[in-house]
C-alpha cells in the first residue's frame, strides 16, 4: 500500500517534469535556453520515474537496472546537448550572426549596484 502511493506520486512528479521540459522546449526563444530546460527536466523527471519504479523492484539486481539507466541517460543527454549546442554555434558564426544578438539587454547592466 504505502510502496504503491510512493511509485504513483513519484512517477507522478516525473510526468510534470517531462511536462516542463517539453513546455521550455516549446516556448523558449533560443536554442541554449531549449537545451537547458529540456536536459534538466527531462533528466530530472527519469530520476523521479525511476525512484519510483524501485519501489515495485522485486530484487536488487532490478533496481541495479534502473540507477545504471538513468545514469546512461544522463550520460547520454549531456553529450547530446553538448554536440547541439556547439553545432548551432558553429552554424550561426558560419553564417556570420552574433549568438548573442537576440538576447535581451540588461534594464540593470548600467553599473550601478542594485540597492
Amino acid at each position: 500500500m504505502a510502496s504503491d502511493l510512493a511509485t504513483y506520486l513519484l512517477t507522478s512528479v516525473g510526468l510534470v517534469f517531462f511536462v516542463a521540459g517539453t513546455v521550455g522546449l516549446l516556448r523558449f526563444p533560443d536554442t541554449w535556453s531549449r537545451l537547458h530546460a529540456l536536459t534538466k527536466a527531462d533528466n530530472l523527471g527519469l530520476g523521479f520515474i525511476a525512484l519510483g519504479l524501485v519501489f515495485q523492484a522485486g530484487d536488487w539486481v532490478t533496481v541495479a537496472k534502473l540507477a545504471l539507466i538513468w545514469a546512461l541517460a544522463l550520460l547520454a543527454a549531456g553529450t547530446a546537448a553538448q554536440l547541439v549546442a556547439r553545432a548551432a554555434l558553429t552554424d550561426m558564426a558560419s553564417r556570420g550572426t552574433d549568438p548573442d544578438a537576440n538576447a535581451k539587454p540588461d534594464p540593470n547592466a548600467d553599473g550601478e549596484a542594485r540597492k
